[in-house]
């Protein structure tokens, strides 16, 4: 685990899950593989893969949309996808029915947050402000409670002359921080986003993802996020699983990835009289730009050691050193040019 306490119960638990689709008669298609991850409470964990890779089919699974072919799922304590009424045979079901007064799927509810970035769960017709009002009704959070979480999201997403245009007229930005909004309102444990910064522009990304931080730091929320977009990743995450063809090819830290996957590092080298023939023995240059160099060398090589031969030789303006780009990396994997050499790797496709 990455974070977390190593002795406390996981949040979320998933054992050996497969999901097939029935294509024909004769043929399905294998989504996802068997694959096998935990995540602990307060964990804000980025689930990356490209189109196709079994991301979103994992997550509607977590969140009881899809039964999986085989497998074990346990989301805050529950069977994602059991439905009420329980079987009175079950113990455990009894005690849950007992306890909270009604069927799994509506606990699993009130105990986690979904957006899915290119659908909504408000209502497309009424004000922001009713559904929200709607929201409240839902999942029965008191008056009171609920008033003073809408006027700390308001303001984090200002939302504030949102509140009586329909959902309808709302671009795709304001609607994705109406969105998040509606989904934390209830206060859940675990909170499933996936693609919530799709199509988002620069300003409202940065928005989304301030909430997103202070959610997971001030109120512990356990967040996993599923996404194309690596920036996110790397502005949120500690912890980085990577799907690919069903199967996790890694699961450890973003850093992590860097260091086990990549073999170059990049020395960014500004001249103040430019050469026409600039080398440094030890590395390669791969880009020049003016009065600007960028050199490329092992990333087990000294870095110091590097940076004296350019000063011992040339006029320098700056350096800047440069680690590769998590995107260059991880496409790379799909590729299949890596192989997984650090104990946090899961290992490639097989």
């Amino acid at each position: 685990m990455v974070s977390g306490e190593k002795n406390s119960r996981p949040v979320v638990e998933v054992c050996n899950l497969r999901k097939e689709f029935v294509v024909s008669k004769q043929e399905s298609r294998v989504a996802v593989a068997g694959i096998d991850f935990t995540i602990q409470p307060g964990e804000f964990v980025g689930y990356a893969g490209p189109n196709g890779a079994g991301k979103s089919t994992t997550v509607k699974i977590l969140t009881g949309i899809l039964r999986p072919t085989v497998g074990k799922v346990i989301v805050a304590g529950l069977q994602p996808w059991q439905d009420y009424p329980f079987r009175l045979s079950d113990w455990r079901s009894r005690w849950i029915q007992w306890r909270c007064g009604r069927g799994v799927r509506q606990e699993l509810a009130r105990r986690t947050g979904v957006v899915f970035g290119q659908r909504s769960s408000l209502w497309w017709e009424l004000p922001l402000r009713e559904s929200f009002d709607l929201v409240r009704d839902l999942y029965q959070v008191p008056a009171e409670v609920a008033r003073r979480r809408l006027a700390a999201l308001n303001e984090a997403l200002n939302l504030g002359p949102l509140l009586n245009q329909k959902v309808s007229t709302l671009s795709l930005g304001q609607r994705m921080r109406a969105e998040i909004a509606a989904a934390v309102l209830p206060r859940p444990a675990v909170l499933f986003l996936d693609e919530p910064t799709i199509g988002l522009d620069v300003e409202a990304k940065a928005t989304v993802r301030q909430v997103l931080r202070e959610l997971n730091a001030r109120e512990g929320t356990t967040i996993l996020l599923t996404t194309h977009d690596l920036d996110d990743i790397t502005a949120l995450c500690r912890r980085l699983m990577v799907i690919d063809r069903g199967r996790l090819i890694y699961d450890g830290t973003v850093e992590g990835l860097r260091n086990t996957y990549s073999t170059e590092r990049v020395l960014v080298v500004d001249l103040l009289d430019p050469p026409g023939d600039f080398r440094v023995s030890g590395a390669t240059v791969i880009r020049a730009e003016g009065a600007r160099r960028w050199l490329s060398f092992p990333r087990d090589a000294s870095a110091a050691a590097l940076v004296e031969r350019v000063l011992a030789a040339y006029q320098v303006a700056d350096l800047t050193l440069e680690e590769p780009q998590l995107e260059d990396v991880i496409r790379r994997m799909y590729r299949g040019e890596l192989t997984g050499l650090g104990e946090k790797s899961a290992g490639p496709a097989r």
